[in-house]
């Protein structure tokens, strides 16, 4: 038995791992025990070629039962297991198939998933998907790292203003400390003389009196006499002629608070699959009154935004496709307010877009009627009302359309030179063309919105190029709406959707940004005699100076109705003192100011009449100061001047704008727009 027991042999650890992943039940560690070696042999030969078959997917099928070591024919479909004959005795109830059959319709489902159709129609989907997520989190980075940038640069600026003022500070402190210790130092000296004489003469006189008296010290002793009484009467600055005080005040417990408080991370979760518009604006309006739409932002779960500051942008399109503008209001509770004028009637769409993407049920189809029409429709209403009703009214409107009617003694001729567009996206084809701006040098320019491009043009209407790539990156255009030249040659544009102004060399290559951070809405842009960038912000409702660099060097303007604010404010021009006139398109009104903000004139009104507007855009002044106003919304244009009086319109009946937009001066000294309705700038002889 000893030796017996010598050639006892344990399964080793690889042996013990394989028989438990081949659930080999049953396996005696004994190679003594006949019975349970010989069962367990066979299981793993049963196994074995389970395994084999299965790896080399032989044919036909076959599967034992792992519990009675029998071939399986049969599937149990409530089971979902082979069975074999042993097996039936527990499966009599259930449904059962051939083996081969179960095999065969499990094998036609996977091949339904793997359906060409159900691939063809998914992956491209996802695929858009991935692509746009990935264009946006490359989106996120840049952004990331343009205001980690803009971070570094303001508060670099504010270390130098700071070690600037204190060295202003002690250079203060020195002159002051100077001034007072000069005064105290003068006086000090001033008594130590006096005090020096006195005690010399007393001195003098007291040995002369401790000598003898004799005639030869006589004549001595009189001159110390007289120089005693004028010691005596001698006037000495005895009071201190100056203070000791030498304070420093600095108030920095509210500059520590506004440290605190300097500078926010804006963002909010909005998305647009969730977001939702709502208001009577969505589906009728009437032509020439103003109607609302309220947009709730909302989060990926459905739940209501409660923060401002998304980026949201509203389009009307006409039928002929031109874009008719409008404002938007951040209520900063998550709810913006959509406010557009529509200045003729027909069948309209609206565009309501978050971070570009259009929210649920974006576009909205709008029907424009005008106000007899409603009034026929409400008065059909009130005949057939039941008693007590409420009474309906509704104000008639004033039309937007037309030539203005001229009741000036001085109109100008209409000399329409050339217009330069049609509808498109190629060279010389215009998708909401919005700014205008001419060089010294010949060179017309318009910022060319949703083609986001600027192209450029001679003074005769030549194209000569165009430049611009559409994208949230800096040197890339979202939503061009104005331009300027500076002096330089630079070209500056005002990326409304971007939040910045960008700044192209003369051929069109970018070369810098500035605003960012600071900026919601840049509309119009124009440049002093300074030099300085001056831009209109739409949705800030305030005017942004900024040196070419990029620094800050004032701003001014709120929104509101006041004197010193705006609703909506579109663009700027410098008359010949300097000073600032803005056009403040929700006011009806044009305002001039210093380049330090403070109001120096205001004219206009709303309605149709001489010297009214009915919401003003684009403003350029002439050699003499006049000014002159593209009045959108009565799509004409008038000329006023310098104290804001009326002089004339601009005739412009024998080819009519529609939505006019900016305007500027060419070198050659025409008037030249942007009329957006019609997809189209021109040019008019200008009779000054």
């Amino acid at each position: 038995m000893d030796d017996i027991k010598l050639r006892h042999t344990k399964i080793t650890e690889p042996e013990l791992s394989l028989s438990q992943n081949l659930n080999l039940s049953g396996l005696c560690e004994c190679v003594l025990c006949s019975r349970h070696t010989l069962y367990s042999i066979m299981h793993l030969t049963v196994t074995v070629l389970c395994f084999i078959q299965t790896s080399l997917s032989l044919h036909p099928p076959f599967f034992f039962c792992s519990s009675h070591l029998q071939v399986a024919e049969l599937y149990c479909s409530s089971c979902e297991g082979a069975l074999c004959e042993d097996c039936m005795s527990d499966h009599v109830e259930h449904p059962k198939v051939a083996l081969s059959q179960a095999l065969e319709e499990h094998r036609n489902f996977l091949s339904s998933l793997l359906d060409p159709s159900v691939r063809l129609s998914r992956l491209p989907q996802i695929s858009d998907a991935l692509s746009f997520v990935k264009e946006i989190l490359q989106q996120l980075n840049n952004q990331r790292a343009s205001i980690e940038e803009d971070i570094q640069s303001s508060f670099e600026d504010l270390h130098k203003q700071l070690d600037v003022r204190k060295s202003v500070l002690l250079m203060e402190l020195e002159v002051t400390y100077g001034l007072k210790q000069k005064v105290l130092q003068a006086q000090a000296d001033s008594l130590t003389r006096g005090d020096g004489d006195i005690t010399a003469i007393c001195t003098q006189t007291e040995e002369a009196l401790a000598a003898d008296p004799c005639v030869a010290s006589l004549q001595m002793e009189q001159e110390l006499g007289e120089r005693l009484r004028e010691l005596s009467h001698l006037s000495l600055p005895c009071q201190p002629e100056e203070n000791d005080q030498l304070d420093l005040v600095m108030e920095t417990d509210g500059l520590r608070k506004s440290i605190h408080n300097l500078g926010t991370i804006v963002t909010t979760s909005a998305v647009a699959s969730q977001s939702e518009a709502m208001g009577a604006g969505l589906e009728q309006c009437i032509v020439g009154h103003p109607s609302s739409v309220t947009i709730v932002t909302r989060d990926k779960s459905g739940g209501a935004c409660k923060s401002g500051n998304a980026i949201l942008s509203a389009e009307v399109f006409t039928p002929d496709g031109s874009i008719v503008d409008g404002e938007i209001v951040d209520h900063k509770n998550g709810t913006y307010e959509f406010v557009y004028t529509v200045p003729k009637e027909g069948n309209f769409s609206l565009a309501l877009r978050l971070y570009d993407q259009h929210i649920k049920g974006s576009p909205f189809k709008l029907t424009v009627t005008t106000a007899s029409e409603v009034e026929v429709e409400v008065g059909a209403k009130r005949r057939g009302k039941s008693p007590g009703q409420k009474k309906k009214g509704s104000k008639r409107a004033s039309s937007a359309l037309g030539t203005p009617r001229r009741k000036t003694q001085n109109p100008i001729e209409d000399d329409l030179i050339f217009r330069i567009g049609t509808k498109g996206r190629n060279k010389g084809e215009f998708t909401n063309l919005q700014g205008v701006a001419a060089s010294s040098n010949g060179k017309i320019l318009i910022a060319d919105s949703n083609n986001q491009c600027v192209q450029i043009f001679s003074n005769e209407g030549e194209f000569k190029s165009r430049f611009g790539v559409r994208g949230r990156s800096p040197g890339q255009l979202q939503r061009p709406t104005g331009v300027a030249v500076h002096p330089s040659g630079d070209i500056i544009i005002a990326d409304y959707d971007n939040k910045w102004v960008s700044i192209f060399s003369c051929d069109g290559k970018f070369k810098a940004k500035l605003g960012s951070g600071r900026l919601m809405g840049p509309k119009g842009v124009s440049v002093d005699q300074n030099g300085h960038v001056i831009v209109v912000d739409n949705k800030a409702c305030t005017v942004f100076i900024f040196q070419l660099t990029g620094k800050l060097i004032t701003k001014f303007g709120s929104r509101g109705n006041g004197d010193k604010q705006f609703a909506g404010p579109h663009f700027a021009a410098v008359n010949n003192n300097n000073e600032i006139i803005v056009t403040d398109f929700h006011n009806h009104s044009v305002k001039v100011f210093t380049p330090e903000g403070e109001l120096v004139l205001k004219f206009g009104s709303n309605g149709e009449g001489n010297g009214q507007f009915n919401a003003p855009t684009g403003v350029a002044v002439d050699v003499n100061g006049n000014i002159i106003v593209a009045d959108w919304g009565n799509s004409r244009i008038q000329v006023f001047d310098g104290s804001g009086s009326f002089l004339s319109y601009i005739n412009t009946s024998a080819d009519p704008l529609y939505g006019p937009q900016g305007l500027a001066l060419t070198s050659d000294g025409h008037v030249v727009v942007a009329d957006s309705g019609n997809h189209c700038f021109k040019v008019y002889r200008y009779l000054q």
